[in-house]
């Protein structure tokens, strides 16, 4: 029986590195693309997937990343469109370069890989699933243009389930909270040392109001995704499902009750 192939963007690091593990374990070959070929090889080294240098703001070399897959495996079943970018600002002081930046990484790249492996994926009656936020769900302050690009795609997924539904295609998104990843990592030290705080202690004090208590680990996303591109997922279709640990459920009103909080002068 021939193996299914996906290909995953951003596949050198967090969710995208662990995605590919995850995948290769269950049977798929895997492509995986990036913009720096030193992570890329680790992930393939030890995963067996193939690796392809590939800017997933670029239409050129999206179009020669399907075109490597094609001629590697003869067929695509899957996309993880997982490549993201973020540039912190709220929308007063955001850049133009930076907005469209975002829009490049986050939106229009997603819809172009989606547009060059669709006869593909029309053909293998395959699946993709977007990388997406709970930010694309409940605007996170001073991450304007992240929120809306991450809303955007979410759109951009059920679009595609949509139109191309009654061809066999399932189109999903992911929408985690916080994840341990290199980039979290780096964001956690960023917002610890204000605080006098270590990564550990800023992940704790970043999700003490998640119902879990804790964030998500990458493998926890990638078993998601893995599964919203199997066969037993198979009725499941423009969804955007929460990997958060409940914190998009939370009341934000409720926090004042909350004997944790305290206030100083109005």
């Amino acid at each position: 029986m021939t193996a299914p192939v996906a290909i995953i963007t951003g596949g050198g690091t967090g969710i995208g590195a662990a995605t590919a593990r995850t995948l290769r374990i269950e049977g798929w070959d895997v492509v995986i693309c990036g913009r720096r070929m030193e992570p890329l090889q680790a992930v393939a080294d030890e995963t067996g997937a193939v690796p392809v240098c590939a800017d997933a703001a670029s239409t050129a070399d999206l179009d020669r990343l399907v075109a490597a897959a094609l001629d590697r495996f003869g067929r695509i079943d899957g996309l993880v469109l997982n490549a993201g970018i973020v540039r912190p600002s709220p929308v007063g002081a955001l850049a133009d370069e930076d907005w469209d930046a975002m829009v490049r990484t986050n939106l229009t790249g997603p819809f172009r890989l989606i547009r060059a492996a669709l006869p593909s994926l029309i053909a293998t009656r395959g699946a993709i699933v977007g990388v997406s936020s709970a930010a694309s769900l409940r605007a996170t302050q001073d991450i304007a243009g992240y929120n809306a690009t991450k809303a955007g795609l979410n759109m951009l997924i059920q679009s595609v389930a949509v139109d191309y539904g009654p061809q066999g295609i399932r189109a999903n998104a992911v929408c985690p909270g916080w994840t341990r990843t290199e980039m979290a990592d780096m964001e956690m030290g960023e917002y610890g040392e204000g605080l006098g705080l270590d990564a550990e202690g800023a992940y704790a004090r970043a999700t003490s109001f998640v119902p879990s208590r804790r964030p998500a680990s990458a493998d926890e996303v990638s078993e998601v995704i893995a599964w919203l591109l199997s066969g037993k997922a198979s009725y499941v279709n423009a969804a955007l499902i929460p990997v958060d640990g409940g914190m998009i459920a939370t009341d934000p009103g409720a926090l004042a009750m909350d004997p944790r909080v305290s206030f100083g002068p109005a």
